[in-house]
């Protein structure tokens, strides 16, 4: 990152910290050096949602979704979380973190007719849809509070009506950093009320210098004394700093130790091949594995809408997504994958992040990924929430083999060979 990049940021270093005292001996926000306030997963103890003394409409809509125990990630979070805390989060894919800001906003919501309160920021469309649906989830009991997503490729006339009519107007917005500027450059979205700021996937949006830009207006236009929260699964530590500059002495939880990052109970293998066999063997591993449901990864759209085709005609039962689709269109196919009408799903890498779809236990990376962090995305797309899966990577050139060579070495995880036969059981949950 250039200085001047750096410049740009606003840097709230010297801010008075925000105490936070919580019953579970969690990390307190006190500033007597950096390691007390960094946390690792270990020491945990069971716990219930209930111990977050969080309100009785929350709890009901838990209890309904069938949560029981807390991960280790909410566990860490969401006691200095609900307290108005700024917190930085890198936890393994899968785990829980869109609970961890969903509760805590929920928690601390205040709902007023014609304000805006919490300001959610996602890279894709999809993600956004995701996480508003998530909010409808553990809202159910809170009728007074309405939440919308705002995101490219559909009307900002409709977004607009929707912010300037008090009835109407969401207390919670969940948005892509494009649209949501453009609302708050043209004084539609007015967020001189927010409270709570939070980033997901963060590490995508600050790397790239458009949408950091588009961030750091958003965050310009809310008041400057605000709950900051920003989560990914992977967070370099050059990208740590950036983040922590729109904060206030965060609680920090990172896994340091990336060989924590893979995802247990998820099988990884490679199949070496030419270009030219990659078709034969995307059929043959269809027609012998057993899934629920599958990702397949594809480096462009191009060959998303071929290889969607080619199954479509072998009879798969196959749908596609990419950028180069309408919006509605994307969300609907998002959407019947979701329900299950679809039990393979083609797409580029604008699927590979935070989108969660329950029954999916197999990742097939037929163009291998660009990088290691991208893999790890991807392939966290099977094995949620500690479930079993398979992750299957296609290597045909040296450049694949290189990254996979950097996969292993990151992660310190062997990936073998694919075998002629694996056993359904070490990959499907029962």
């Amino acid at each position: 990152m250039s200085a001047p990049d750096n410049e740009d940021l606003i840097d709230y270093e010297d801010d008075i910290p925000i105490p936070a005292a919580t019953s579970n001996g969690a990390v307190s926000g006190a500033a007597d050096g950096d390691d007390k306030d960094k946390k690792n997963f270990s020491g945990i103890h069971s716990t219930g949602f209930r111990d977050f003394l969080l309100k009785p409409e929350l709890l009901r809509a838990i209890s309904d979704l069938g949560f029981e125990h807390p991960s280790e990630v909410q566990q860490e979070c969401i006691p200095q979380a609900v307290l108005g805390m700024d917190v930085l989060c890198q936890a393994k894919s899968g785990h829980g973190k869109t609970a961890v800001f969903v509760l805590a906003t929920l928690q601390q919501l205040e709902p007023i007719n014609g304000q805006v309160s919490v300001l959610v920021l996602c890279h894709t469309r999809e993600l956004a849809f995701q996480i508003k649906n998530e909010y409808t989830r553990f809202a159910k009991y809170m009728p007074d509070v309405r939440i919308s997503t705002f995101y490219g490729g559909t009307p900002v006339s409709k977004d607009a009506e929707v912010l300037r009519d008090k009835a109407k107007c969401p207390h919670i917005v969940v948005a892509t950093p494009g649209r949501l500027n453009a609302l708050a450059r043209d004084k539609v979205l007015d967020a001189k009320n927010v409270k709570h700021f939070v980033l997901d996937e963060c590490d995508k949006m600050l790397e790239q210098l458009d949408m950091r830009r588009d961030v750091q207006e958003i965050f310009r236009a809310t008041p400057h004394h605000k709950q900051v929260m920003m989560f990914s699964a992977t967070l370099a530590k050059e990208i740590r700093a950036t983040c922590k500059k729109f904060m206030s002495n965060p609680l920090e939880i990172f896994v340091d130790d990336e060989t924590k990052l893979t995802l247990h109970g998820l099988q990884q293998h490679y199949v070496k091949l030419e270009e030219k066999e990659k078709n034969r063997k995307i059929n043959d591993l269809l027609d012998t594995l057993e899934f629920n449901q599958v990702v397949i990864f594809v480096k462009s759209v191009a060959r998303a809408i071929e290889l969607d085709k080619l199954l479509v005609a072998c009879n798969f039962p196959s749908i596609s997504i990419h950028s180069g689709l309408q919006q509605e269109e994307r969300i609907k196919r998002y959407t019947a994958f979701k329900a299950f009408e679809k039990r393979i799903l083609v797409a580029t890498d604008i699927f590979g992040r935070g989108i969660d779809v329950e029954r999916v236990n197999i990742v097939i990376n037929y163009d291998c990924p660009p990088d290691a962090d991208s893999y790890l995305h991807r392939v966290g797309r099977a094995g949620r929430f500690g479930t079993k899966g398979l992750a299957v990577t296609f290597v045909s050139t040296d450049e694949d083999q290189n990254v996979m060579n950097q996969i292993q070495a990151r992660f310190e995880v062997a990936v073998p060979e694919l075998p002629e036969h694996i056993d359904p059981a070490s990959y499907m949950t029962s």
